[in-house]
C-alpha cells in the first residue's frame, strides 16, 4: 500500500471523484506551487469504490464556488499542528461565472466578448445549470 505522509499544516482535498483530480489541480495552478502537493489517484474508498486526493502543504486561497462546481461532493480539511481544525462540506454553487463557456453558437456571449459567461443551477441533485442568456442547459458530468 503506497504510504503518503500526514500534513503538520495544510489542506486536504478528499473524497474527489477518481479521475477528477487533475481538473482541481490544474484549476488551482498547482503546477507552479514551489511547496509540496501530493495528488493521489484511485484511492480504494468504502462509499465511493475509489477516490482521488490532493494534499498541499501550505494554506492557500481556495475558491470554495468553483471547488463545489467542479465536484460538489468533495470535502476540505483544513490542517494545523497535524490536527484537523476545520472541515468544509461543498455544495455546488447557485451561480457559476466565467468558469465555463456557453456553446451555444448564438448566444450573447458568443459574440459579445466583454459578456461574463453566467450559469444558474436549476436543479442542485443532478448539477444541472443554464446560461443565464440564452438558456442553454449543461449537466456537470
Amino acid at each position: 500500500m503506497l504510504n503518503v505522509d500526514s500534513l503538520k499544516k495544510g489542506i486536504v482535498i478528499d473524497h474527489i471523484k477518481a479521475g477528477k483530480s487533475m481538473e482541481i489541480y490544474n484549476y488551482l495552478n498547482l503546477d507552479k506551487a514551489d511547496y509540496t502537493v501530493a495528488l493521489i489517484k484511485n484511492v480504494p474508498s468504502k462509499k465511493m469504490k475509489k477516490k482521488d486526493i490532493i494534499k498541499i502543504e501550505n494554506n492557500i486561497d481556495l475558491n470554495l464556488n468553483i471547488l463545489g462546481y467542479i465536484d460538489p461532493n468533495i470535502t476540505i480539511n483544513v490542517i494545523e499542528n497535524d490536527k484537523i481544525i476545520k472541515k468544509l462540506k461543498l455544495d455546488p454553487p447557485e451561480t457559476v461565472k466565467n468558469v465555463m463557456k456557453c456553446k451555444n453558437p448564438r448566444c450573447i456571449t458568443s459574440s459579445e466578448s466583454e459578456i461574463e459567461d453566467i450559469f444558474q443551477l436549476i436543479d442542485k441533485e443532478k448539477a444541472v445549470y443554464k446560461c443565464i442568456y440564452c438558456d442553454q442547459i449543461y449537466k456537470r458530468d
